[in-house]
């Protein structure tokens, strides 16, 4: 397995996806397109300020991996370029659109992904959407992996691996939620302390009520 792809790389290959189908009459890209693509302030999560210089070493990566490559048009001399990382995955055009998205805007609902995906494949529902994850998730090599579920949170979210594993963050706990409970040991020792103090409690009363009663009788 390679080493994982850098934000910029990861950048570069969602971009290529994206305009692909959205703008196949410029496509394949100039290295200054895709430089505008890349930093796109719509549709992009996190907004990205790249250069020439970053976005021509990124395709350099992705050349070597098979994942993008340059190519000629004949109505233009400068030079183009286009990704292959479907080809070279076997990628439908479901599943292109799925991992493109997750590229470029980060972890996603299955809801998220289908209204994001719109303009690079139509589902039908987000049970479509669903069926797409699984399969990117079952491939022999992962291109998805789904995030543990956070705290009062109804929808799973999904994320790609082209970069390795994803970082999962700590969701912070919302103002006067209920404390986390403790580990089971220090519950239990709480309660023998209580117990403990109740018992003291108990006997001192007694104590107190012996010596009543022999004060009175």
């Amino acid at each position: 397995m390679q080493p994982p792809l850098d934000a910029v790389a990861v950048r570069v290959l969602g971009s290529l996806i994206e305009k692909e189908v959205t703008t196949p009459n410029n496509y394949p890209l100039t290295l200054n397109s895709l430089v505008a693509a890349c930093n796109q302030t719509s549709n992009r999560e996190p907004v990205m300020s790249l250069d020439e210089s970053a976005v021509a070493s990124a395709l350099g990566e992705l050349s070597r991996r098979g994942l993008a490559r340059e190519v000629h048009r004949s109505d233009s001399r400068a030079k183009r370029y286009r990704q292959t990382m479907s080809e070279a995955l076997g990628l439908h055009p479901a599943e292109t659109a799925v991992i493109c998205v997750l590229m470029l805007r980060g972890a996603q609902t299955p809801g998220e992904i289908r209204t994001r995906a719109a303009r690079l494949f139509d589902f039908a529902d987000v049970a479509r959407v669903e069926v797409t994850l699984e399969s990117l998730r079952t491939m022999s090599e992962p291109l998805v992996a789904q995030l543990p579920r956070r705290p009062g949170q109804k929808e799973l979210r999904y994320a790609h691996l082209l970069s390795g594993e994803p970082a999962v963050e700590a969701e912070p706990a919302a103002p006067g939620a209920a404390p986390a409970a403790p580990p089971r040991a220090d519950r239990v020792e709480a309660l023998e302390r209580a117990v403990e103090g109740l018992r003291a409690e108990v006997a001192a009363l007694r104590a107190e009520l012996e010596a009543f009663r022999r004060e009175f009788q």
